[in-house]
């Protein structure tokens, strides 16, 4: 998991150490200094801030305070986070901010425990200071923790509360994650600044990033009944994240609901009675009480795990901004029309009849710092078309579009979208066109997706386009599809083929139907545009596919009908004899250049 990390900063963790036992010296972090400027990107600082070093650390491998060895200490750490694509080594010394000798940032109940402390400061230094993580995203934090995709889900705009079916399968798709050792999040919406921190007369409080603890079914009755009553509950635990105040509505700690529950059920969930923050609910309530949940999952991509196995597409890009249209790379979001199509697009197939797909992109993190401020996301988003089979080139015109995600200024933006065969565009986009930065686009699928930036608007020209020809014309051709094919004892297992130019497109096989819908586009670059363009319809057969008809389209940019249905023939040595059926074509050209 953390093989190829990089030290951050290029602090390495072990060279600093043993350069400090050597000494005889704590560690002193210079990069990120027991000063107000590792606090604070803005504002007055409030009461004084002493910065101490902790008397008992955690008992984790080498890090560990060993009062038999008290040499061996030497006041340094270090933590993983997933950044921007890889894994860093944070590197931090062990001086903690207090105020009347008090953890002033995260705490444990625990006086004498200070992991949480030690890793937050590690985070704050990863951010730029403390008061950038004050009211931080909580997609982005579990994706930087763990290295896997956030996908939130609003709970209020999507109806779970009433929709028991969509209500059901969200919970399996919970405890999926969770069984799977991903991070779970639910929070209440806080609209306005004095909504933050409210507390419901249910006792729960708005703004607070609620950790999801557990997951389970959980089964109603006692001795014998259990059995054969086969009545379970969706169940949810949850943790405040203060460690106090909880949900005091049905099955909250002292509630009646929990004697429908057997004394073994009830150790098997590890209940308690206590204010610690932590309490169970129905599931059926959280999606009535909370308005959202972030689910961050772990991505398998391990060919040795008995779990579905993801093929990841990882790749780099950036928006940038140039004068010339064909350079620029910042175009903004589709409602810029006239520049939409300067944004970088990346290309990738689907190769089943259909797959699920899993799109994240992550802009770069921008650090908060004292003179630049705090670091600000960039309203980020994009867009997924189905674009031609054959397509090498850039998009310059709109298609269908397959899927869309939000836009929005967090630092991940995630879509999980089922698409059927073929070849997709995706073109990440600012939500303004003109602005600039770096980005992190990964896509998995259930098969290689192929994945690759389009970066040539149309062919290349080179030393043998003079002999050999440069492209005159280029044509798309839709095949929507066909009707009245002929029938053999049974109907047909029909495909298309588009043929241009030695170029062709094959559909994939529509089973059973004299009325196929084909639905494929190829897009052909015509040094010949004299030359007809050819689709043929086929049988598909175990010994040998049947030949059933073709049209023979001219294609001419001049030509207004877009849409051609069109009888088909034989191909006897261009004798024209009408075959049984017809196939319906859009065909749209254009001059090259």
């Amino acid at each position: 998991m953390f093989s190829g990390v990089k030290p951050y900063e290029n602090q390495n963790y072990s060279a600093l150490k043993r350069a400090c036992l050597r000494r005889k010296v704590l560690f002193e972090d210079p990069n990120f200094p027991a000063t107000d400027d590792s606090l604070y990107y803005q504002g007055a600082p409030g009461p004084a801030v002493r910065w101490k070093r902790p008397k008992v650390i955690p008992d984790w491998k080498e890090q560990e305070w060993d009062p038999k060895k008290p040499d061996a200490y030497a006041g340094i750490f270090h933590f993983h986070f997933w950044r921007f694509g890889e894994w860093v080594d944070v590197v931090i010394d062990d001086r903690l901010p207090t105020v009347n000798n008090q953890l002033i940032y995260c705490h444990s109940s625990s006086r004498n425990e200070f992991w949480c402390a030690l890793v937050e400061k590690a985070y704050a230094k990863l951010a730029g200071c403390y008061q950038a993580l004050d009211g931080g995203n909580t997609a982005d934090a579990l994706v930087d923790f763990t290295g896997g995709v956030s996908e939130p889900i609003d709970l209020t705009e999507g109806g779970f509360a009433h929709d028991e079916a969509k209500r059901n399968e969200l919970f399996e798709r919970v405890l999926k994650v969770h069984s799977r050792g991903g991070l779970i999040s639910a929070s209440i919406k806080a609209v306005t600044a004095e909504d933050m921190e409210a507390r419901l007369a249910c006792g729960l409080v708005k703004g607070h990033a609620y950790a999801i603890t557990d997951v389970r079914k959980v089964r109603l009755g006692h001795g014998l009944l259990t059995l054969f009553k086969s009545e379970k509950l969706d169940m949810i635990r949850l943790r405040n994240p203060w460690g106090e105040r909880e949900w005091n509505g049905p099955w909250s700690d002292t509630s009646e609901e929990w004697q429908q529950v057997s004394k073994s059920e009830r150790e098997k969930m590890g209940m308690t009675v206590q204010d610690d923050g932590e309490f169970w609910m129905t599931f059926k309530d959280l999606c009535q009480y909370f308005t959202d949940i972030i689910k961050c999952r772990l991505i398998n991509t391990s060919y040795l795990s008995i779990h579905k196995t993801w093929e990841e597409a990882r790749l780099h890009g950036a928006w940038t901004h140039h004068e010339d249209p064909h350079q620029n790379r910042s175009g903004g979001c589709i409602n810029h029309k006239d520049t939409f199509f300067q944004n970088p697009q990346y290309i990738f197939d689907v190769k089943k009849p259909e797959d699920e797909v899993l799109i994240c992109i992550q802009q770069r993190p921008k650090q908060s710092t004292r003179r630049g401020g705090k670091g600000e996301n960039l309203a980020i988003g994009f867009d997924i078309y189905q674009v031609e089979e054959n397509r090498q080139y850039r998009m310059h015109s709109l298609q269908h579009r397959a899927a869309s995600s939000i836009y929005i200024n967090s630092r991940s933006v995630f879509l999980r979208t089922e698409q059927p065969e073929g070849r997709y565009v995706i073109i990440p986009t600012t939500f303004e066109p003109g602005h600039t930065g770096e980005f992190l686009l990964r896509i998995f699928t259930d098969v290689p997706s192929s994945c690759r930036e389009l970066r040539l608007d149309e062919p290349p020209r080179s030393c043998w386009s003079s002999l050999c020809g440069y492209p005159q014309q280029v044509t798309q051709v839709h095949v929507l599809a066909a009707a009245g094919l002929k029938e053999s004892p049974s109907e047909p297992n029909s495909y298309v083929i588009i043929k241009c130019e030695g170029d062709k497109v094959r559909s994939a096989v529509q089973k059973g139907t004299s009325k196929p819908e084909y639905n494929v586009k190829g897009i052909f670059y015509r040094k010949k545009p004299g030359q007809s363009i050819t689709i043929q319809i086929w049988n598909h057969r175990v010994l040998k596919d049947e030949f059933l008809g073709q049209v023979c389209l001219k294609a001419d940019p001049d030509d207004l009908q877009a849409l051609h249905t069109l009888r088909l023939q034989d191909r006897n040595n261009g004798q024209s004899s009408d075959l049984p059926g017809t196939i319906a074509a859009l065909v749209a050209s254009q001059p090259l250049g």
